[in-house]
């Protein structure tokens, strides 16, 4: 399995992290004093402050697309939070959302004696039996990002990450909202990964829910951003007439922005909006081609898993896991320069940890 390094920053940012809780300030504090490396490839054998001396516990972070942009923040949340702890940490799983490869990569941390997984459960089946059986071995799972279809519905003993299903319900509000009526794209990766597909399936729920005379279109775009683009362009070039687009992922995201600023579509009426902070969306939020995008807050579903397999460890199984949303924020043209103007660890965009002070109110 790959050990983690190798990180590489884009610009995004969020001046008012430090509001999300102690924790994360503890971590960001400790940071400075033990080197983010450490973390990855060995920490320092036992806690700090009251915490007893622990071994070196090893957690494994199952993810689907280990190289996306996306999980950088993420990464940056397990170095603190191991830093934090003195444990280590592997990232590991699939570039490409191949399942095969993720239970594989479950498989050898389970056969590996690892002391706790996190997975991000995009397949509603495939991943219950190594889940059961890690637990079967005492070795405790997590979900985090993805949770199939649900707690309840896999045998992982928490989910950490936004709640996918209430944030499309959300953003569907947010599409009566901005378009009323005619007809409105919902672009999607990949139709049935369970990290986006719950999203979808929610804002369908809220337009239907609305009574608006509002007909919607579910699009697939593929898992490329090059091919997301193209077949976003494609589909405007054979629905002219369409009122509003909205997408449930970072990249397909990025391509309605794009299509929205080459055709001037927002000056026109068309409306728009998705997912995520990737810096390109970022930059057409500001510029106003769209009207919003979510932050679900990456950082973290890197973070809390860590303390929350320690805190496992630690109490003999007695204290957490626990369920826990890292919430939904709509970004809009008005704070998007936030983002985009503080390099921020908890964003992604920088190594260096530092104090941010949020913004007044």
């Amino acid at each position: 399995m790959e050990s983690s390094g190798g990180l590489s920053g884009y610009r995004l940012g969020r001046r008012e992290f430090l509001a999300a809780g102690a924790l994360a300030g503890a971590g960001l504090l400790l940071g400075g004093c033990r080197r983010t490396e450490e973390a990855g490839q060995g920490g320092g054998g036992g806690g700090v402050g009251n915490f007893p001396e622990t071994p070196e516990y090893n957690f494994v972070f199952v993810n689907h697309v280990t190289t996306n942009p996306f999980f950088t923040p993420t990464q940056y949340g397990i170095e603190d939070a191991s830093a934090l702890l003195g444990t280590r940490y592997q990232w590991t799983g699939s570039e490409t959302s191949v399942v095969r490869e993720m239970v594989d990569a479950m498989n050898t941390a389970i056969s590996g004696n690892a002391d706790g997984i996190a997975v991000s459960i995009v397949d509603p089946e495939a991943f219950n039996d190594p889940i059961q059986r890690a637990l079967d071995q005492g070795i405790p799972v997590v979900a985090y990002n993805a949770n199939g279809r649900g707690s309840g519905t896999n045998p992982a003993l928490a989910y950490i990450g936004q709640d996918l299903f209430l944030s499309g319900v959300e953003m569907g509000k947010r599409i009566v909202e901005l378009v009323k009526e005619g007809p409105v794209a919902l672009f999607i990766a990949t139709k049935g990964q369970l990290n986006i597909q719950p999203r979808i399936d929610g804002a369908i729920q809220a337009i239907e829910d609305s009574g608006a005379p509002i007909e919607y279109e579910e699009i697939e775009t593929g898992a490329e951003l090059p091919e997301e683009l193209n077949r976003i362009d494609a589909y405007y070039q054979g629905h002219k007439d369409v009122r509003g687009m909205f997408a449930v992922d970072a990249g397909s995201t990025q391509g309605v922005a794009q299509v929205m600023q080459k055709y001037g579509l927002h000056e026109q009426g068309v409306r728009a909006g998705g997912y995520d902070l990737l810096p390109k969306t970022l930059q057409l939020l500001r510029e106003g081609h769209i009207d919003f995008t979510i932050d679900q807050q990456p950082y973290l579903q890197g973070f809390y898993p860590v303390l929350q397999l320690y805190l496992y460890k630690i109490s003999g199984g007695l204290t957490g896991p626990a369920e826990t949303n890292t919430g939904l924020k709509f970004v809009t043209q008005e704070d998007a320069g936030q983002y985009l103007e503080t390099e921020s660890r908890y964003e992604g965009d920088s190594e260096r940890p530092r104090l941010l002070e949020a913004p007044a109110s």
